[in-house]
Parts: C-alpha cells; sequence; structure tokens
C-alpha cells in the first residue's frame, strides 16, 4: 500500500483533481495508456527523467485496485 500513498496524490489544483503521480503533471492516466500501448517501462522512465520505477508501479497497483470489484453490470448508453 506504501506505493500508493507515496507516489499517486489527487489535488485538485492539479490536473484537474485527477490522481497524478507525486503532485507531479502526469496523471495516472497517461501512464497506463502509455504501458498499454506498447511502451516498456524503460522507454517511459527514458522519456520523462522526473519518474522512476516505482512511479510506474504504483500506476499499474492503482488500477489494480479500480479494478477490484465484486461484480460489474453491463450499461446501455
Amino acid at each position: 500500500m506504501s506505493l500508493l500513498q507515496d507516489h499517486i496524490t489527487i489535488d485538485s489544483a492539479i490536473c484537474h483533481g485527477k490522481p497524478c503521480i507525486r503532485g507531479l503533471r502526469y496523471p495516472v492516466v497517461m501512464i497506463l495508456e502509455l504501458l498499454a500501448s506498447g511502451m516498456s517501462h524503460s522507454e517511459i522512465l527514458a522519456d520523462y527523467p522526473d519518474l522512476v520505477e516505482d512511479d510506474i508501479l504504483a500506476c499499474l497497483q492503482y488500477a489494480a485496485k479500480l479494478s477490484d470489484c465484486k461484480s460489474i453490470q453491463k450499461v446501455n448508453l
């Protein structure tokens, strides 16, 4: 749990309150999208030198916590 507490912050004054990495303007969703596009951890770290490996791991842990639910129901839009 410390990865989440140490690396993921939510501040209404930063990125409209979206979860970000350590108060920086790197939203968790951006890192997850980079990973989903196929970028490796080392590629992300090379492109964003402010980040460290634990930031990426915290984003993955955050996503895992969000998806941990008992059931999901389809919503027709």
